[in-house]
């Protein structure tokens, strides 16, 4: 896809309309990331699933948004943008209602799936038009808008999915993608004009067909490796194999082809490439941290849908925020200096957290979220506009599905790695802090003649209750403790960013069709 075609002039008075339009769309898609994150134990219950396996309502959708992201730019080319644009709205809405609707868990992530292969192109497209219709100078602008739109979407998800689920029904977190996805829709057909259609476009099908065997390999692989003992187990292994042999084969191919469908020659850009691993943590740190929220605040703190919902809110405040003063600060302060100062926040908000007990007050939850919606702000724009900075115009389409798919992966990826790690560090803190309760251990004689003694069944039940709380509570220190490390861990790479030269002037009346 070509965001930059020779067209007619965009009329000023549309941008507006245009963009906000768009940015409905970019909102649905990013809300649905994590709305039924609050109403999961309700949706568990409706379906009869279990602890594991309600986590794929999760999962689902953004695995399916990931493998679905890269084509973007192949369907626009070949169809046209707006068109699969309106497409992917009604699909996503279909899908949203039959979500409502659904009876099992079998059926809610098949239509989970559903929406996360329709509503994969909402933002890549989304981006691509906001970057046409904006000059080089204002487009800090436009991604901090475009940023508040993808990166706040998961945020208020939380607070808009408890309010529904507590007043109305958990099902309800999907029916109100209907009035959002028709105002969506009928904005880009009375604002958005078409592409010119690249009939002889074609897709790479063997490349494609590798990224999605590789990525649905690695999440069964990451989702059930937990629950199958890991490498113990025969599927386990297979689906290590097959994402293995699949990924190898998707870099030979793609360096190989003479028209792959990941083009190698974005990797050329060294802005981008490092932007890519940024994305992709960014995506592991932010979005794993909301997912250990929901379970923390409602499970170990006993709060209420609807307080959990409201407690999270304000990291959508500070996220907000910073988002549009650092759109003001584009070009003026070097990026680099922004990048370093989010993930300094960043990693500052997980550190206090890997103090936190069942007894944090909800003014620490609500301030320490702040810091880290607000070390989001100082990240998504500047690494946005860097990543893009340097690249060509003609590669921008594939760059941005490609760069989407890295933060879309690195969710996923993160929620199941930090869900599975609950799980094992749970039972291995079980058996550590276990091993004290001993006839040996004068501390713990005079704790057992309080009710909690081994001998009687009703003292081994509460001091077993006791010991898993602290032991859930040390697994979910040690999951903050690594997000924060990896947050610590990315800052030398913004050595290796290069700020970008000055644009060359451009014809701003002929950047969109």
């Amino acid at each position: 896809m070509s965001n930059a075609s020779a067209s007619p002039a965009t009329p000023i008075a549309n941008r507006g309309a245009i963009t906000a339009c768009v940015i409905l769309a970019v909102i649905m898609q990013a809300l649905d990331t994590t709305i039924a994150n609050v109403a999961l134990p309700y949706i568990q219950g409706s379906v009869s699933a279990s602890a594991d396996q309600i986590n794929w309502v999760l999962t689902s959708y953004i695995v399916a948004a990931a493998i679905m992201t890269p084509p973007s730019g192949f369907l626009a080319a070949k169809f046209g943008r707006k068109r699969v644009l309106l497409v992917a709205i009604v699909g996503f809405v279909v899908a949203s209602v039959l979500c409502g609707l659904a009876q099992s868990l079998n059926q809610i992530v098949a239509f989970r799936l559903m929406q996360g292969l329709f509503g994969a192109s909402l933002v890549p497209l989304s981006q691509g038009i906001l970057l046409d219709i904006y000059t080089v100078e204002e487009r800090g602008s436009a991604m901090a808008l475009f940023g508040v739109s993808v990166m706040v979407g998961p945020v208020l998800g939380p607070v808009i999915g408890g309010w529904l689920t507590d007043n109305i029904s958990w099902r309800w977190v999907f029916y109100i993608n209907v009035p959002i996805g028709a105002l969506a829709f009928m904005g880009i057909v009375v604002f958005v004009t078409e592409t010119k259609r690249d009939l002889l476009a074609k897709l790479d099908w063997f490349g494609f067909g590798m990224m999605s065997l590789g990525i649905a390999a690695l999440q069964l692989f990451l989702d059930r490796g937990e629950q199958l003992d890991w490498f113990s187990s025969g599927e386990i292994v297979v689906e290590a194999l097959i994402c293995a042999a699949a990924f190898y084969l998707l870099v030979v191919h793609t360096l190989t082809a003479e028209k792959s469908f990941v083009n190698p020659k974005l990797f050329l850009d060294q802005n981008f490439s490092i932007s890519m691993i940024f994305i992709f943590v960014i995506g592991i740190t932010y979005l794993a941290s909301l997912a250990l929220m929901t379970p923390y605040l409602q499970t170990l703190m006993g709060y209420p849908v609807i307080t959990a919902g409201i407690v999270m809110g304000p990291r959508g405040l500070g996220t907000m925020l910073c988002m549009f003063i650092v759109g003001r600060l584009i070009g003026k302060v070097d990026t680099r200096l922004l990048l370093v100062l989010g993930l300094g926040l960043t990693a500052w908000a997980m550190y206090d957290m890997t103090g936190w007990t069942p007894d944090v007050s909800q003014w620490t939850i609500i301030s320490v979220g702040f810091i880290q919606g607000a070390g989001l702000g100082f990240l998504f724009v500047p690494l946005t506009t860097i990543a893009f900075a340097t690249l060509p115009a003609h590669m921008r389409g594939d760059g941005t599905g490609l760069y989407n798919l890295s933060r879309n992966i690195g969710s996923s990826v993160g929620i199941s790695i930090v869900s599975a790690l609950i799980i094992e560090n749970t039972q291995s803190n079980h058996e550590s802090i276990a091993a004290y309760v001993t006839p040996f251990n004068h501390a713990f004689n005079a704790v057992a003649a309080q009710g909690l003694s081994p001998v009687t069944a009703a003292g081994r039940a509460s001091l077993n209750e006791i010991i898993t709380l602290q032991s859930t509570i040390i697994a979910y220190m040690d999951d903050f403790k690594l997000l924060m490390l990896m947050s610590l861990a990315v800052i030398p790479l913004v050595l290796l960013l290069r700020k970008p030269k000055a644009a060359p002037a451009v014809d701003h009346s002929a950047v969109m069709e």
